[in-house]
């Protein structure tokens, strides 16, 4: 196992596990969380897990109630009908990237190795972060590294961009770094490379798109009282999510029926998110800006 899960304990009280139930890990990953699952659930309880990761496949744990589907979570309730799972007790999300992603160089996750600007999380996808730098127009770019990225001088950084793509086209991290580093605010220039390559690799990868088509398929896949928990490391996924579960939309807004009662398909069991511990976030630094948010599913028809 390559992945240390984080706040394992906290995920799996979330999901509030009936050993004979069926969950579903859309973030199969190193296995860390659902060797937990599986820990909890008895011969009758079966665990459907999702990644679109080649990788993850060679981690596949040795267990007959384990099911992994080699497909981006975005096809969830599709698979799981496929499977003749129409309904499931609760949904798991570990949103963002893999330690393990992260130190393959290949990959061009990371700004601490030389790689080429790949940061696909599957293969069979077409687009890559070299396409995105040497093929976007300045607004695109712009929009990408200001609402992924959250970076101030996005204009600053897409010009940059542009100007070396006109000389030669950028193909590897170093280069792409090159470029970037003479912009990053003072004393903050690892921070900086890392939130313009998180935009680059939630644009490649299309995440935010996949995390919306995941919560609506929640609705249809979940049964009552069913649990959804997911783990964010970014603001916009975070918000996503929390507009979510509290409305069952992304705007956020309490939809109310003729009496006044609010038309929501949860109930909120977190209503400020759940953060690992400092002892936590010491032994395993991908736990440092996550967020868990957990919330109960009422039924199909709102109430």
């Amino acid at each position: 196992m390559y992945h240390t899960p984080v706040m394992l304990r906290e995920c799996l009280e979330g999901l509030n596990i009936k050993p004979e139930g069926i969950y579903v890990d859309v973030t199969y990953g190193g296995g860390g969380h659902a060797r937990g699952i599986l820990e909890h659930l008895d011969k009758k309880g079966r665990l459907i897990a999702f990644d679109q990761d080649e990788d993850a496949l060679q981690n596949k744990i040795d267990d007959d109630r384990l099911t992994l589907i080699h497909q981006n979570f975005s096809y969830v309730k599709n698979f799981c009908k496929l499977y003749g799972y129409g309904k499931v007790n609760g949904i798991f999300a570990d949103l963002g990237v893999s330690s393990h992603q992260l130190d393959v160089p290949e990959k061009g996750f990371s700004t601490r190795f030389e790689g080429k600007l790949d940061m696909r999380m599957s293969a069979k996808t077409q687009l890559t972060a070299a396409n995105i730098v040497n093929e976007y127009e300045r607004d695109e770019l712009i929009r990408i590294f200001k609402l992924y990225g959250e970076l101030q001088n996005s204009a600053k950084i897409a010009d940059g961009i542009i100007r070396t793509r006109t000389v030669q086209p950028i193909e590897t991290t170093s280069q792409l770094m090159k470029i970037i580093t003479p912009m990053a605010p003072r004393m903050r220039e690892n921070k900086f490379a890392a939130q313009l390559f998180q935009a680059l690799r939630i644009e490649t990868n299309k995440e935010m798109e996949a995390l919306s088509a995941l919560l609506q398929q929640s609705v249809d896949l979940l049964s009552p009282e069913g649990r959804l928990v997911i783990l964010s490391y970014h603001s916009l996924e975070d918000r996503l999510v929390k507009n979510f579960m509290r409305s069952g939309n992304f705007e956020g807004v309490i939809e109310k029926d003729f009496y006044g009662n609010p038309l929501t398909p949860f109930n909120i069991i977190t209503r400020k998110p759940i953060t690992a511990s400092e002892e936590e976030i010491v032994s395993n630094n991908r736990a440092r800006s996550a967020k868990l948010r957990i919330a109960k599913f009422k039924s199909k028809k709102t109430e």
